[in-house]
C-alpha cells in the first residue's frame, strides 16, 4: 500500500513528500518514496520508535505534532508552500484534515490503506469516514488532485520483488513480531494497542 501511494502519487526524482501517519503503511510509503529519488521526505508521526525507523527509511523531517499545529510547522519548513504530494495513510477524518492542510496548490493526496475485520480491530488505514470537505473551498480552487486506492499489488510485484531479494530495500523492518498461526489473536491486540508496529505470522 505504502508503495501504491508513491506510484499513484507521481513520485518522481527530486520530488517533496509529506506522509501523514507511521504506521506500516506510512513507513513504506517514506521508503517508497525514497525508492523513486524523492529528495525530501516529511514524515508527520508521533511514534518514535516509529519514526526512527522512518528516519531510516528515507526521511528527511519528522514532525511530532498534530492538527492545525502540525500543519503550521510543514508550512514553515517549506516556506509556507506545503508539498507536492501528501500521502495520508492513516484513515481518519484528522488525518486526511492535516493531509489537506500540507498539500501545496495544485498538488496531489494520496489516500490508502488496508483493512482488518477479525472481531479486535478495523482500523487499519482505509478511509473510516463516509464525508470529507472536497469542494470550491479546499480542493478545486486550490488545483489539488484526490488520488489513491486499494494497491493492485500484482501489478507491482515484478517491479520491486529483485530489490527486496537482492537487499536494496529492506520493507520487513516493519515486521517487529513473529508468531504462528496460534498467536494471530494476541498479535492483532499487540497492534491495535500499539506495542508491536507489525506481525509476521510463520504457520
Amino acid at each position: 500500500m505504502g508503495y501504491h501511494a508513491a506510484v499513484a502519487g507521481g513520485v518522481t526524482a527530486g520530488s517533496s513528500v509529506t506522509v501523514v501517519g507511521d504506521g506500516p503503511v506510512g513507513l513504506l510509503a517514506v521508503l517508497s518514496a525514497k525508492r523513486q529519488g524523492a529528495k525530501r521526505i516529511i514524515l508527520m508521526g508521533r511514534h518514535k520508535s516509529r519514526t526512527d525507523l522512518g528516519r531510516e527509511f528515507g526521511a528527511t523531517d519528522v514532525i511530532s505534532e498534530r492538527g492545525q499545529e502540525g500543519i503550521e510547522l510543514l508550512r514553515q519548513l517549506t516556506g509556507g508552500q506545503g508539498t507536492r504530494l501528501v500521502v495520508e495513510a492513516v484513515g481518519s477524518r484528522s488525518a486526511y484534515d492535516q493531509a489537506m492542510g500540507a498539500v501545496r496548490h495544485g498538488g496531489i493526496t494520496s489516500r490508502v490503506g488496508i483493512t482488518s475485520r477479525v472481531g479486535i480491530t478495523s482500523r487499519v488505514g482505509i478511509p473510516q469516514y463516509e464525508e470529507a470537505p472536497i469542494g470550491v473551498g479546499s480542493l478545486f480552487m486550490n488545483n489539488v488532485r484526490l488520488v489513491g486506492g486499494a494497491a493492485p499489488t500484482r501489478a507491482y510485484i515484478h517491479s520491486i520483488l529483485s530489490d527486496i531479494l537482492e537487499g536494496k530495500i529492506e520493507p520487513g523492518k516493519v515486521f517487529a513480531t513473529t508468531t504462528d498461526l496460534a498467536g494471530v489473536p494476541a498479535g492483532y491486540r499487540q497492534m491495535a494497542g500499539r506495542e508491536s508496529l507489525k506481525v509476521l505470522v510463520r504457520p
